[in-house]
Formats: structure tokens, C-alpha cells, sequence
């Protein structure tokens, strides 16, 4: 019997220790992580104590050292990512961590356990912290999930420490005067609401102001330069005030509107010269290739004027459409300009009779083969056969009239005269010849000066 007892209470004591492994597994990262979750009761009560001594006779509503001398405000920025940037709106995002660093010299402790306390958003409004706000902001907020992103740390030495987390719209007054060439400063500026620099100053830390990975930024038409930041004195009617400013340098990069814009348009105009190569009389070949290209312009036009608000001024890319419309435009006039000369009043040609005598019906028909003019008309008159014909007498009016008086000349005789003496002879016949050499020589030296200038000027 007492060896039954003995396996019995062997085969318990293993199942006993077989449980406690399987509950020590369970529970591993529990043990692990409790040396800093878990807690003395005796610290809880030591740190809510001196919290409440703290905050007994504390005075939110009142600024520190009051009344002797102005509170200085330590400020550090950590951006996160900036963008995207908007043209029409004229104003770019931001999120970045904002650090506020003063002393509080009424919650100065003394205490053996440790030399910072670390508390949540709860306490931040039971203390005095600066009332910071940025000027030039459209819009901001900050992030409350899942918890307030928010620190709040306390020295001994009353040093206290204030973060969280904010995406701001800016505004940014955007020059779009090189468009889309431009490069551009666009600011984040804050300031005291109504503490003036006798009460608050603000001043930046060294290094103060760091940015992240540009990875995750979504700068899409942009490239970052850089920043630098910069702290003036705003003169109001209320006091003077301490302006605190970050330039954040952007340049567009212009791959989206040459892929969009300026090659369509050098293609358009490109296109439009075809009409050159095409003869003067296949008019409804050239006009509906001139208009085809004058509305594709004007589309383009209006497609390039989508990523820009409403400027009064002339932009690069205005600038560059508008010329390139020019272009089309001129070679659809040329073509209207040569078929309107090329197909001006003929030599007006004046009929004068002639009356001969009378020949026999059989003299006159060998006459009319012989010769190669017109054949006569035969009149019967008194039982006699006449004849008439009408001999030609061109004035060409051109030697005499308008067209002869310009630069411009119909027919071969307009080409000779006194008329020229002292002019310019401009054969119009020969306009297309003209167009293929000026029309594109212009476009490459406008094409030369127009990137020179805003890429390198």
C-alpha cells in the first residue's frame, strides 16, 4: 500500500512541475517587461505626493518669473516630411514634432529617486505653457491617435520640456514669374500670441532644427535645397514681438511640364510647317492643317494655365506657349497670304474688232486652218459673206494699278519698270521657299535665347 502512495505522489509531483513550465512559457514576455511596468506601490505614491505638492499653490494662469525678467522659450523642430506644395493654393503641408524647452522655477524638486518625471498630455493643462502660434498657418492640427502625441518632462531644476506633433497648410506666396523654372522659400514663421519681447523671448537651440528621411517626403514637382532659419523683431501696436522663421528652399523640377507642355507644343509647331512642303493649290489640304494645329495650340494653352492660379503677370511657360501659338498662327496666314496673290485678277484683256473683205466661204476655211488664232466670226450681209475677228489687247492693270505699287508682284510683267527703282523685289510666288528657311531658323534662335535665359540668366 505505501508503495502505491509513493507513485502516486510522484506522478503529482511531476504534473506539478510540468504545469509551472508551460505557465513560465506562457508568461515570458510578461516577466520580461515587468521591471519597468511594474512598479513599488512605495515610488507611485512618492512621485503622486510630489505632484500634488507640486500643483498646491501652482498658479497656471501666470507665467514663470513674472514681474523680473521675461521667460526664455528653447525651441527645437524635427521635420517629418513636407508636401505636397500647392501652386493655385498657393500654400504647402508640413508635419513636424515641436520642442518648447523653459524653466518653471516654482516646480523645482528635490527628490532621491530620480532627476525627471515623464508625464502624459494630462498634465500639460495643469501647468503654464507658451501660448506659441504660427502666423502664417491657413490650417493645423495635431494628432490625437491613439493617444495625444504629446510629452511633458519636469527636471529638478524646474527645466521643463513640451512636444507634440503638428501638420500645418502654410501659406506660401509663391513668384511664379520663371514658371517652371522657379524656385521658391517658402516660410513657417511663429511668434508669442500676446506675450511681447519684454515678457517672452524665443531662441533657437544649436542645431535646432533637423528633418528627416526624404524618402517618405511627397515633394512630387519639387527637389529640397535646404532650410535655414532666422528670428526677428515685429514691430505692432501692441509691443514688439519676437518672429521665429524657417525657410524651407524649394526647386521645381520641370519633368511633368516637359513631358505635358513644352514638347507638344514644340511638336505642334513643328507640325504646322508641313504646310510649306504642300502645293499652293491644295488649299483644303493647308487650311485644315493650319486650323488643326491653331486649335491644338490653343488646348494646349488652356491646359498649361490648369497649374497656375490666376497671376496678372506673364509667366516662362506663358511666354512660351504664346510664341509657339504665334508660330502657328503665322504659318496659317502665310498660306491664306499665297493663295490670295497667287490668285489675283488676271490681265484684263480688252477685245478689238477688225473687219476684212470679202473672201469666198472656201478662201475662209483655209484660212481658219492655217491659222492658229481663233477662227473668225462669218456675218451674211446683202448676200455677201463677211468676216470679223477679234484681235487681243491685254492691259494688264497690275503695270499700272495698286498691286504693281507694293512689295509684292503678280505676273512676270510687274517684274520690270521704273516702278522699281528704289524698292524691294518680293517674288510672292516663291513665299513657301521663303517660309521653310525663316520659319524654323526663328523658332531655334527664340528656342536658344528663351532656355539661356531663365535656366542660366
Amino acid at each position: 500500500m505505501s508503495a502505491k502512495l509513493l507513485v502516486v505522489f510522484f506522478l503529482l509531483s511531476v504534473f506539478q512541475a510540468c504545469s509551472r513550465k508551460v505557465e513560465e512559457d506562457d508568461f515570458d514576455d510578461f516577466t520580461t517587461n515587468q521591471k519597468w511596468v511594474m512598479s513599488p506601490k512605495a515610488h507611485d505614491t512618492d512621485v503622486t505626493l510630489l505632484l500634488n505638492k507640486l500643483l498646491r499653490e501652482y498658479d497656471k494662469k501666470l507665467r514663470p518669473d513674472i514681474g523680473t525678467k521675461p521667460t526664455v522659450i528653447d525651441v527645437d523642430i524635427y521635420v517629418n516630411s513636407i508636401g505636397p506644395v500647392s501652386s493655385i493654393n498657393m500654400e504647402y503641408q508640413i508635419d513636424i514634432f515641436f520642442a518648447q524647452t523653459w524653466t518653471d522655477s516654482r516646480l523645482r524638486f528635490n527628490s532621491t529617486m530620480k532627476k525627471s518625471l515623464t508625464l502624459n498630455s494630462n498634465m500639460v493643462g495643469l501647468i503654464w505653457i507658451p501660448d506659441t502660434i504660427f502666423r502664417n498657418s491657413k490650417t493645423a492640427e495635431a494628432h490625437w491617435i491613439t493617444t495625444p502625441n504629446q510629452l511633458l518632462r519636469i527636471w529638478n531644476d524646474g527645466k521643463i520640456l513640451y512636444t507634440l506633433r503638428l501638420t500645418i497648410n502654410a501659406e506660401c506666396q509663391l513668384q511664379l514669374h520663371n514658371f517652371p523654372m522657379d524656385k521658391h522659400s517658402c516660410p513657417l514663421i511663429f511668434s508669442s500670441y500676446g506675450y511681447p519681447q519684454e515678457e517672452m523671448v524665443y531662441r533657437w537651440r544649436k542645431n535646432s532644427v533637423e528633418a528627416a528621411d526624404q524618402k517618405s517626403w511627397r515633394l512630387y514637382q519639387f527637389d529640397f535645397m535646404g532650410l535655414r532659419n532666422t528670428s526677428d523683431i515685429v514691430q505692432t501696436s501692441a509691443g514688439d514681438y519676437i518672429v521665429m522663421t524657417i525657410y524651407f528652399e524649394l526647386s521645381r523640377r520641370m519633368g511633368y511640364f516637359t513631358i505635358q507642355t513644352y514638347i507638344p507644343c514644340i511638336l505642334t509647331v513643328v507640325l504646322s510647317w508641313v504646310s510649306f512642303w504642300i502645293k499652293k493649290d491644295a488649299t483644303p489640304a493647308r487650311t485644315a492643317l493650319g486650323i488643326t494645329t491653331v486649335l491644338t495650340m490653343t488646348t494646349l494653352s488652356t491646359i498649361a494655365r490648369n497649374s497656375l492660379p490666376r497671376v496678372s503677370y506673364v509667366t516662362a511657360m506663358d511666354l512660351f506657349v504664346t510664341v509657339c501659338f504665334l508660330f502657328v498662327f503665322a504659318a496659317l496666314m502665310e498660306y491664306a497670304t499665297l493663295n490670295y496673290y497667287s490668285s489675283c485678277r488676271k490681265p484684263h484683256c480688252t477685245k478689238k474688232k477688225k473687219s476684212l473683205p470679202d473672201v469666198s466661204f472656201g478662201h475662209m476655211m483655209n484660212y481658219s486652218v492655217l491659222e492658229m488664232r481663233p477662227p473668225p466670226t462669218v456675218i451674211a450681209l446683202n448676200n455677201a459673206m463677211y468676216w470679223q475677228e477679234f484681235e487681243d489687247n491685254c492691259i494688264y492693270e497690275c503695270l499700272d494699278g495698286k498691286d504693281c505699287q507694293s512689295f509684292f508682284c503678280c505676273y512676270e510683267e510687274c517684274k520690270s519698270g521704273s516702278w522699281r527703282k528704289g524698292r524691294i523685289h518680293i517674288d510672292i510666288l516663291e513665299l513657301d521657299s521663303y517660309s521653310r528657311v525663316f520659319f524654323p531658323t526663328t523658332f531655334l534662335l527664340f528656342n536658344l535665347v528663351y532656355w539661356v535665359g531663365y535656366l542660366y540668366l
